[in-house]
């Protein structure tokens, strides 16, 4: 096991994988930009470093500054969390030119993955069923058209690097088609300094459906059944849950088990998510993360697995903590994603934090690392907390969402709360009845189709 973790990440997930640390015994290292140097997880760490000034490139982004903190404190790991350098490959070559050991895949999966082309053309020798699409890049010119009429209209023109939302198009006819090339192309080279896009068939009203894998390096890998994430604003995620309103035991254990198996052979190592649009019961993969998710805490209410814990174990060289038998879903769990934003534009609301409470309760949880007096500073993502709350029954667990959700309070600054305490009462929502187009057209006052 690992005896010191340098923790190169900030917020909520700093704190979330300071926490996995104690409960293992290892000494941590916070590192944090002078706009975090009162962040919760730097004042509860073993030690903490300054790495920088408030821009991410400076400080979190900024490997020097990291390899320099580890030589200090001593550390011999490195955990990245989710975004900044988590599914950056050359950082864990580095890492490992300086006997650092990186929390996270072979760096050969995280380069793999990374590019959407050859993780789909993978994914497809691996036996896991994918979006029909183009077999590489495309460009504006008469093949791209040819290869979208041989799809089938509308298709997704989408960046091979990346992703959130950038550099993703729909052209519903061939008219369509150039001015979205164009567009799609120009926001990949300036969002990831990559061009190069390519063509998937674009569905109608899929669901997002992922799904937990946990892998041992060695050829040993499970999976942790799946998530819903369907309820998005530009392609991110706002509310994720777990079972699936949609997919039954069958269908669960059918996908996860192909899932599993390409893991297996892959011989990938700790955590990752495969994600898929769902739509008249056939999956379709359409990207795999290679990092702890935002939504993780949703499959450890419903499993009773530390997802954190287990991927420093296996890191460690460790064994996988179940087989797939002993694997079991138990109940229901949602997240909602609180953020620092106003609830109709969106626009976000840095400042203080003048009153926070929580809610507790039966079954409530809340993974934050804000407090009062709190300042949300204007650099980085806008997350105030991850609501999550779990149930015997999805009922149950809507019932206390809604309670959990009404009880929390977050003044001094807007935030999503009023969002998720409508969404909650929405027929549809408690039906389990949408899709990933669904919250747009609530937002944009339309009824959603």
């Amino acid at each position: 096991m690992f005896d010191k973790i340098l923790i190169a990440n900030r917020g909520e997930i700093a704190l979330r994988i300071l926490r996995a640390c104690k409960e293992l015994g290892i000494s941590t290292v916070a590192v944090h930009s002078t706009a975090d140097a009162d962040a919760m997880h730097v004042r509860l760490a073993d030690e903490s470093v300054c790495i920088g000034p408030p821009p991410s490139k400076d400080s979190y982004l900024n490997v020097p500054a990291l390899l320099a903190a580890c030589e200090i404190t001593g550390a011999d790991a490195v955990h990245p969390g989710y975004g900044f350098l988590s599914e950056n490959a050359r950082f864990a070559e580095i890492l490992a030119e300086h006997n650092l050991h990186f929390i996270g895949p072979k760096a050969e999966h995280i380069r793999l993955m990374g590019d959407k082309i050859e993780a789909k053309k993978t994914a497809k020798k691996l036996g896991i069923p994918v979006v029909p699409g183009s077999d590489g890049a495309v460009s504006p010119d008469q093949d791209a058209v040819a290869i979208a009429k041989g799809i089938g209209f509308p298709v997704l023109v989408k960046a091979a690097a990346g992703g959130g939302g950038r550099g993703m198009k729909v052209a519903h006819t061939e008219a369509d088609l150039a001015l979205a090339l164009t567009t799609a192309a120009n926001e990949a080279k300036s969002a990831f300094g990559d061009a190069s896009v390519y063509l998937e068939k674009y569905l109608q009203k899929p669901r997002h459906i992922e799904i937990q894998v946990l892998g041992d390096g060695r050829g040993g890998a499970i999976h942790l059944g799946e998530r819903d994430c369907s309820l998005q604003r530009r392609h991110q995620k706002v509310w994720e849950e777990g079972p699936s309103p949609v997919i039954d035991a069958a269908a669960r254990a059918k996908i996860g088990n192909t899932v599993a198996k390409a893991m297996q052979q892959m011989k990938y190592l700790g955590v990752g998510t495969v994600e898929f649009l769902y739509e008249d019961g056939e999956f379709y993969f359409i990207e795999m993360n290679t990092r702890i998710q935002v939504e993780h805490p949703v499959t450890e209410m419903i499993t009773g697995l530390d997802l954190v814990l287990e991927q420093i174990r296996v890191a460690a060289g460790g064994d996988l903590p179940l087989r797939q038998d002993e694997v079991t879903i138990t109940g229901h769990s949602i997240e909602c994603r609180v953020n620092a934003e106003n609830p109709v534009t969106f626009r976000p609301s840095p400042g203080k934090i003048l009153q926070y409470h929580p809610p507790g309760g039966l079954g409530v949880r809340i993974d934050s690392a804000v407090y009062q007096g709190y300042v949300i500073p204007p650099y980085y993502d806008s997350l105030v907390g991850k609501l999550i709350v779990h149930g015997k029954t999805r009922g149950e667990c809507l019932m206390r969402l809604r309670r959990a959700l009404d009880e929390m309070v977050v003044d001094g600054i807007e935030t999503t709360l009023p969002l998720f305490r409508a969404l909650v009462r929405e027929p549809a929502i408690i039906d389990g009845d949408y899709h990933i187009h669904w919250l747009e057209q609530y937002l944009a006052g339309q009824q959603p189709g």
